[in-house]
């Protein structure tokens, strides 16, 4: 059912999974319980020894006040060999994030490793994105039209912002393998969480274990406010957070 949805725009070949893993049941929604928690699961990550997290002040939100929670829907793009020009005049679009859309299920979370300085991603492929059920996108490299992902809710963490269209620039060149953003690695399936603060990829198979440290950490934190908030001095605040 599958292969008939794919437009021929990257080779079968270049698609390494057809579908993106689903996470256990249940895992997307113990994440999201978390809350705004990036820094929560930073620290969580440090102290089992995971790389994976990236500040807002590189992956930068086109809307703040969005936290997501999905699994990686990974593609790879490279510059294209023609001359920007000559591939507009001549209509060659080597992009083929929109092959990624097509293969989505809801809670992938799409995340392109891209070209710099040029737009990985539009308005039309957010609204495609979000049709699919995607929960937002990561993107190194540049975006555009800011404008229209934020009028439809679709949330984007990139590196740049321009108007500069990728159609005749860009090639992309894999769809579901491993990716580099901001030389950490993501493969597809891995836990994507992202909110005002930053990025945190999550490889699948620790997923469980930074999970279930991370909830002890949250509600340590929550009866450490609530002692702040009932006048508790610091002194005596709880030690366990």
């Amino acid at each position: 059912m599958q292969e008939k949805k794919l437009t021929g725009k990257i080779a079968r070949e270049n698609i390494k999974h057809m579908a993106v893993p689903r996470a256990p049941e249940g895992m997307l929604e113990g994440f999201r319980s978390l809350g705004d928690a990036s820094g929560v699961l930073s620290d969580v990550m440090d102290e089992l020894g995971i790389t994976g997290v990236i500040g807002a002040s590189v992956l930068k939100p086109t809307m703040p006040s969005e936290c997501r929670v999905g699994v990686a829907l990974t593609v790879r793009n490279i510059m294209q060999r023609a001359h920007a020009y000559e591939a507009a005049k001549a209509k060659v679009n080597g992009m083929a994030e929109f092959e990624a859309h097509n293969l989505a299920q809801p809670d992938d979370f799409v995340v392109i490793q891209g070209v710099p300085g040029i737009s990985n991603m539009g308005g039309i492929s957010s609204q495609t994105a979000k049709r699919q059920g995607e929960v937002g996108a990561i993107v190194e490299g540049g975006i555009r039209d800011v404008a229209h992902s934020r009028a439809i809710g679709f949330p984007v963490w990139s590196t740049e912002v321009t108007p500069v269209t990728g159609k005749w620039r860009i090639q992309t060149v894999e769809i579901n393998g491993d990716i580099q953003i901001s030389g950490i690695r993501v493969s597809c399936g891995d836990i994507v969480f992202a909110d005002s603060t930053g990025v945190c990829f999550i490889p699948i198979q620790r997923a469980a274990e930074v999970l279930t440290l991370a909830k002890a950490v949250v509600l340590a934190e929550k009866k450490k406010c609530d002692a702040i908030d009932a006048g508790v001095p610091v002194p005596d605040l709880p030690k366990n957070a």
